[in-house]
């Protein structure tokens, strides 16, 4: 009668192993990156994992549970091809995965979640053409070899006679179901993560103060399900003050101002230029003690307007786009521009420009349907767009489509040959500045280090192409009624920092001759969302529709920064720093009242989330 729960005790216990073996597995792939600890750290992050190893074996079990149920009644050919089958699938799933989070982590930094899907399922190609040819070939390979193996080690066990259950009389039935229904509360506590008010999370894992430590401990098939099913719901998640407390804080953040801008332009309608710069940092313009990578954007910063105290507010893209184009805050556990019906009512700079006369396009020499970026760029108002389908083939010469000095000749070509004569809105978004850094261009910057010179190359090249389009504006008639806008769309994916605030520090950088200022450095502290406010002021352009954007030129409001990325938010402001571990839920680093800035970067948070799920 005990046979099949020992058949299910023993798998479960195989899945535990499985899982400290893959990250063993994940440890040795990626010691590069989470560092040499000693064996004890190790060790303990082994045992840190295992509730939420013991949490997904009890998923795992369950069906396995039903199958032995069945057993006491019959036991046909049928429920044992059901039974391989389902640990097939088990393995598959687990060996996807394995690979995906082994090879991911070193791009994102951080265990596997639904983001990947995401991106995948928007645009299959352009999500995997950040990979290189080793990894394009090696994946599927060590997955087909993992899923082998662990299909393998389950099966043996599977197909134990000692475990085999047999066919029960009447009465033994009875007993059985009472063990079964025994063994499914156990599994019902295991997968809850125990039998208190809280429920099994990610934060279960976290033991240390070192997150490499704790992201060692998290078990990525945990983590992509909890992910899976935290997409909705918004308003409930991050509810940490009450509905009055945090709108009262939120309120203190965002303090009104009659304070006019518009004085800072000498041209009332100049022609816009934004251009967002695909990975870019601080880091990469020797001017602002970075690397001496981009020298035509350092030179443009050094000539024009640089804020020097700017952060982006994510990690990737499609966070950032809402933000710098919608003044919308990204968000740690998802992404607005996943869900369209939400994106299709966030501000937008554009219709706030087309309101006042303007005409808005978008250049962009990628997969546009990539990340639903197509339904977000129509929606937000942009009657021209400009994608990789616009270019021949002899064009798309990378990856990602169109490089980006041919994204470049496209948008100049159609400043050139304008016939409208109402004032232009152009966004240009650049791409050749992302894995796997393959452009055409050479610059001996690092010789004799490869990997950091093919990075450091690819910000070169698409430094060269922004420079380029500023030179022939600067040389041509529209100068003077020109404001170039230049900012990068996430945190730079070179060169790798760690400490969180320095890897979201970028350049927003100013300039053309419609500017009424020029080489100065602003040390006013802002990020991303910011830019809507500022940009309409200085038109004067009402932008009270930007909940979250702050005029950067006005000296009588609030001025600080906030950004997330998966498990963590910063808030950065001239009284204090602080970030903050959302899954851990504990301070990572902090500088001044941080008590009183954790407190408004939750009320923040908190009002995200609730705007969010009001959408």
């Amino acid at each position: 009668m005990a046979k099949g729960i020992l058949k299910v005790a023993a798998l479960f216990v195989l899945f535990i192993i499985i899982f400290e073996l893959q990250r063993i597995a994940f440890i040795c792939c990626n010691l590069s990156i989470v560092g040499e600890h000693d064996f004890a750290d190790y060790f303990c992050a082994l045992l840190a994992g295992l509730p939420l190893d013991a949490s997904m074996a009890g998923y795992f079990s369950l069906g396995l549970l039903v199958l032995s149920v069945i057993r006491v009644w019959s036991d046909t050919k049928a429920l044992r091809i059901i039974e391989r089958s389902y640990l097939l699938l088990i393995s598959v799933v687990v060996a996807i995965i394995s690979v995906l989070d082994i090879t991911l982590y070193g791009y994102w930094g951080f265990r596997l979640d639904a983001t990947p899907l995401f991106y995948f399922t928007s645009s299959p190609e352009a999500a995997i053409a950040g990979g290189n040819t080793v990894q394009l070939v090696a994946g599927p390979l060590a997955i087909i070899a993992l899923a082998y193996g662990i299909t393998w080690a389950l099966w043996r066990i599977a197909d134990l006679r000692i475990l085999a259950q047999s066919v029960l009389g009447k009465r033994s039935r009875i007993y059985a179901l009472l063990l079964h229904l025994l063994v499914a509360g156990l599994l019902f506590v295991a997968i809850r993560g125990g039998v208190t008010v809280s429920t099994m999370n990610v934060s279960r894992a976290y033991f240390s103060e070192d997150r490499t430590l704790n992201h060692i401990a998290i078990n990525p098939e945990f983590s992509l399900l909890y992910s899976l099913t935290h997409q909705c719901n918004f308003g409930e998640q991050f509810q940490y003050l009450s509905e009055e407390e945090a709108t009262n804080e939120f309120a203190m953040l965002h303090q009104k101002s009659e304070v006019k801008t518009d004085s800072l332009l000498q041209c009332p309608t100049p022609d816009i230029y934004l251009i967002i710069a695909e990975s870019f940092s601080t880091h990469l313009l020797p001017s602002m003690g970075g690397e001496p990578v981009v020298l035509r954007l350092d030179s443009i910063a050094k000539e024009g307007v640089v804020f020097t105290n700017f952060y982006a507010n994510s990690f990737r893209t499609d966070r950032a786009l809402p933000a710098i184009l919608s003044g919308f805050p990204a968000q740690p556990t998802t992404s607005v521009m996943k869900y369209v019906e939400k994106a299709e009512h966030l501000p937008s700079i554009a219709r706030a420009l087309q309101a006042n006369g303007y005409e808005a396009s978008y250049y962009y020499g990628g997969d546009i349907n990539f990340t639903n970026m197509l339904a977000y760029v129509k929606n937000q108002g942009y009657t021209k767009v400009v994608c990789d389908s616009d270019f021949p083939l002899s064009q798309r010469m990378s990856k990602w489509g169109a490089p980006d000095h041919v994204l470049f000749q496209r948008a100049w070509a159609d400043v050139c040959e304008r016939s409208s004569l109402a004032p232009q809105f152009y966004v240009i978004q650049t791409s050749s500045s992302h894995e796997p850094f393959e452009v055409p261009f050479h610059k001996s910057i690092y010789p004799g280090e490869p990997e950091r010179q093919l990075r450091a190359n690819a910000f070169a090249y698409t430094d060269s192409c922004i420079g380029e389009f500023v030179k022939h504006l600067r040389q041509s008639d529209h100068w003077t009624s020109s404001l170039v806008i230049i900012v990068p769309d996430h945190y730079g994916a070179y060169p790798q920092i760690s400490d969180t605030e320095q890897r979201h520090r970028v350049p927003l950088i100013l300039t053309g001759g419609a500017l009424n200022m020029s080489r100065q450095r602003v040390a006013t502290i802002g990020s991303q969302i910011d830019i809507a406010a500022t940009l309409l002021a200085m038109l004067n352009i009402d932008f009270t529709q930007f909940t979250f954007s702050k005029n950067l030129f006005d000296p009588n409001i609030p001025h600080f920064a906030f950004f997330t990325e998966p498990e963590v938010m910063g808030f950065i402001s001239d009284y204090a720093t602080v970030i903050y571990n959302l899954d851990a839920d504990h301070i990572e680093a902090s500088k001044g009242d941080s008590s009183q800035a954790l407190r408004q970067s939750k009320a923040y948070l908190q009002t995200v989330y609730t705007l969010l799920d009001q959408l």
